[in-house]
């Protein structure tokens, strides 16, 4: 039966495929693929950690016997033979090693995703004892997944091949060859980016906001995204054929053939128009008017600058460094990537931009980006507003300073731009520059190379918006960040799809504090750009413009679409437009939004 699930749109196009489902576990489960010659030691896994987990079992049979019916249940003894019943059952084994030879899963991702398969065969059973019986197996795979964390294997550097078929496979149907589409109730930044590389042509989850981190690292895959779709990972089962509508945020699950064929004829008219973009890559970035744009790249890793280049961006706008502490121990600096890792990885960006401007931001952790992917809004009574951005850099200075160096270390090697995100008082302030100039100065002592960088902030508190004339006596450039910028001034949690339509980017308070900080930089002569989502919207394209941005910066799969609302664009004339949306009571109206 067909079924049409609503969410967020937050990565445009349309995607179709089979569906794969990342199962939640209590534990902590690694999801990645596998090499074809690795298939065989991580069925081994499997079969060390069941042999384990059955002599265990035996063991705790063993004592159950020997102790009398007041030490002990006698349910207790069944319920041990369930366990191990259950723990040889075919339907459980023969099923993980399906995933890991046909889909190559590692062994726990495999596990988890036949638990979900069995769990909802329980779910039918019209037998109440029965269906009880799934709280057991669920105990089972939680042993074994206890046992398989010590064998964890090394993840997989790129995505496997897909298996060709062989004689007996069917002709239709099985869906084998066909792209695959990831559900899930939730994926941390750090599992989209091991995902980044992957063979998934869309993603969708249960929860999540347009501007949670898991839609803005969508949108620089360039895929189908529906985010906030509620029950996703519950109404579609593993396999199910699946169509994402990135545009209109709707996931079809199940589709007739009438509505495969009409989304296979929006995926390639879709197709058609990236085609057109893409022969803008090479064109300048000049308004109608002479007004010359920059036209900047977001990325989350050193290996995107190659995107960055390719899509025809001038430089890197924005280098989210976080990402490279990503999946680290939060709570143990010493896990966290070096002065030489780091050093290596901002010098790659550098490199890759061959000659072109980078621009790094400090570690920008907490809220929805923990360290260790296993954060929760529940450690802290407000994420977004604790220890999070420079507060986190600044209250933990050791790590703060090597940092600094290495991005230091990096500008030797090219123009390279310092951007600090979540300022919002001049002590911190003083306390940044005090830590940058102590940075500068180990390096000097060590007679280690270092080059200049231009120093700038991220506006994305109200506090510092307000506050220009301070900031700009002591940054060389401004960026807005207008994601955070629109979620503090509105009080709004963006990940949160509970309220996610309360989020504006129209409203006048938050156009007011983009107008004025790109008004009050031009008066000073300082750089000002936006780096958040509102660059990459060709919705506002006109409107940023007629305000007097001429940097913009994006994720490299939106430069070609805002190059050509650029090309268009007649900047003087769009200033009295641009007042006009500032002034109205309704500015959406004035947008067309």
């Amino acid at each position: 039966m067909t079924l049409s699930l609503h969410g967020l749109p937050v990565a445009r196009g349309i995607a179709i495929g089979r569906a794969v489902l990342v199962v939640s576990s209590r534990l902590d489960v690694a999801h990645y693929f596998i090499q074809p010659w690795e298939v065989d030691a991580e069925i081994g896994r499997l079969r060390t950690a069941r042999d384990a987990v059955s002599q265990e079992l035996v063991r705790l049979q063993a004592s159950v016997s020997q102790m009398t019916r007041e030490e002990t249940p006698h349910e207790l003894a069944a319920l041990l033979e369930v366990h191990q019943m259950l723990l040889q059952d075919e339907a459980l084994t023969e099923g993980v090693k399906h995933w890991i030879s046909e889909r190559l899963y590692n062994a726990e991702w495999a596990l988890t995703t036949q638990l979900e398969v069995v769990a909802r065969q329980f779910d039918e059973m019209e037998d109440p004892y029965l269906r009880e019986r799934k709280a057991d197996l669920e105990q089972v795979v939680e042993r074994l997944l206890r046992q398989m964390k010590g064998t964890a294997a090394v993840l997989a550097p790129t995505p496997p091949p897909r298996r060709a078929r062989t004689e007996g496979d069917e002709d239709e149907g099985d869906g084998f060859d066909a792209p695959l589409v990831l559900v899930a109730h939730d994926l941390s930044p750090a599992d989209m980016l091991q995902f980044k590389k992957s063979v998934f042509a869309g993603f969708v989850t249960d929860v999540g906001g347009k501007t949670s981190h898991t839609a803005i690292v969508a949108r620089s895959m360039d895929i189908p995204a529906v985010v906030g779709a509620r029950s996703a990972s519950q109404l579609v089962r593993q396999d199910d054929w699946v169509i994402i509508d990135g545009e209109a945020g709707v996931v079809i699950v199940d589709p007739s053939p009438i509505i495969l064929a009409e989304y296979g004829f929006k995926q390639r008219q879709g197709e058609l128009e990236r085609e057109r973009l893409w022969r803008l890559r090479h064109k300048p970035a000049i308004t109608l008017d002479g007004e010359p744009v920059e036209l900047l790249a977001n990325i989350e890793m050193p290996e995107d600058s190659e995107a960055a280049v390719k899509a025809g961006a001038v430089g890197v706008g924005l280098f989210r460094s976080e990402f490279l502490f990503m999946g680290r121990e939060a709570r143990s600096l010493t896990r966290l990537p070096d002065e030489e890792e780091q050093y290596a990885a901002y010098r790659r960006a550098v490199d890759g931009m061959r000659g072109m401007p980078v621009t790094i931001r400090t570690i920008d952790i907490g809220a929805d980006k923990p360290l260790d992917g296993k954060g929760s809004k529940q450690e802290y009574l407000n994420p977004a507003l604790g220890l999070r951005a420079i507060r986190w850099s600044l209250a933990e200075p050791a790590m703060f300073l090597v940092q600094l160096r290495a991005i230091l270390r990096a500008a030797a090697h090219g123009p390279v731009q310092l951007l600090i995100p979540m300022l919002a008082h001049a002590r911190e302030i003083r306390q940044t520059l005090a830590l940058l100039e102590q940075a500068r100065a180990e390096l000097r002592g060590q007679g280690i190379p270092q080059g200049e960088v231009k120093l700038g902030a991220m506006i994305e508190i109200p506090a510092a918006a307000l506050m220009l004339r301070v900031f700009l006596k002591h940054f060389d450039f401004l960026s807005i960040g207008t994601n955070d910028l629109i979620q503090y001034t509105l009080a709004i949690d963006r990940a949160d799809e509970a309220v996610s339509h309360l989020y504006d980017p129209c409203h006048p308070a938050v156009l007011r504090l983009v107008a004025d900080t790109i008004a009050e930089c031009r008066r000073q002569g300082k750089g000002v750009s936006v780096c958040g989502e509102m660059a990459g919207d060709v919705q506002f394209t006109r409107l940023l413009l007629g305000l007097g941005l001429r940097s913009f910066s994006m994720h490299p799969s939106q430069i070609l679409a805002v190059k050509q609302e650029v090309l268009r664009a007649d900047s003087g004339k769009l200033a009295p437009w641009a007042q006009q949306v500032l002034d109205s009571d309704d500015p959406a109206e004035l947008l067309g939004a």
